[in-house]
């Protein structure tokens, strides 16, 4: 069922190479050229311990709903494709690992498959949570908004 070398030649990993590098540049290339337009007044303490995109907004006196929105947005939508993209592929090699004759060889597969998928969870529940606190977690200690900053540098690399 998995046919690597017919499917991905050289010609579609570079396809996939090029849309990936041009995703990237578009999600993250107009950040910092919308912060640019403000005006910080704020102390240039940051509340973590990398430059949170939120956290430089709190510094700035100019309205920054544009940004405010826009971090949403990103944070939605590319998660929200991601997560779309990644169930699909499990839904197609699921289906591919079903029509396997042999128990053993399906329960290898799924095996696999479950793995795979607790990495993904490892990255994304991190991503989501840091996004979710430091929006809706105002009311939060800083040590909470710290922990789950680090949390999320530092447990997908090292597991």
């Amino acid at each position: 069922p998995l046919h690597y070398s017919t499917i991905l030649t050289n010609s579609v990993i570079g396809k996939i190479g090029l849309a990936c590098l041009l995703r990237s540049i578009g999600v993250v290339l107009p950040t910092p050229l919308l912060l640019r337009r403000y005006d910080y007044c704020h102390v240039n303490a940051l509340s973590h311990t990398f430059c949170l995109h939120q956290d430089v907004l709190k510094l700035s006196c100019s309205n920054a709903r544009i940004n405010s929105v826009y971090g949403l947005c990103i944070v939605i939508i590319t998660l929200g494709m991601d997560s779309v993209f990644i169930l699909l592929s499990y839904v197609l090699i699921l289906n591919a690992v079903l029509g396997i004759a042999s128990h053993d060889e399906r329960l290898k597969a799924l095996n696999t498959c479950v793995s795979h998928i607790c990495v993904v969870l490892i990255f994304f529940v991190p991503v989501i949570g840091v996004s979710m606190v430091h929006r809706f977690g105002k009311h939060l200690s800083p040590i909470v908004h710290n922990l789950m900053a680090d949390i999320y540098l530092l447990l997908p690399p090292v597991l």
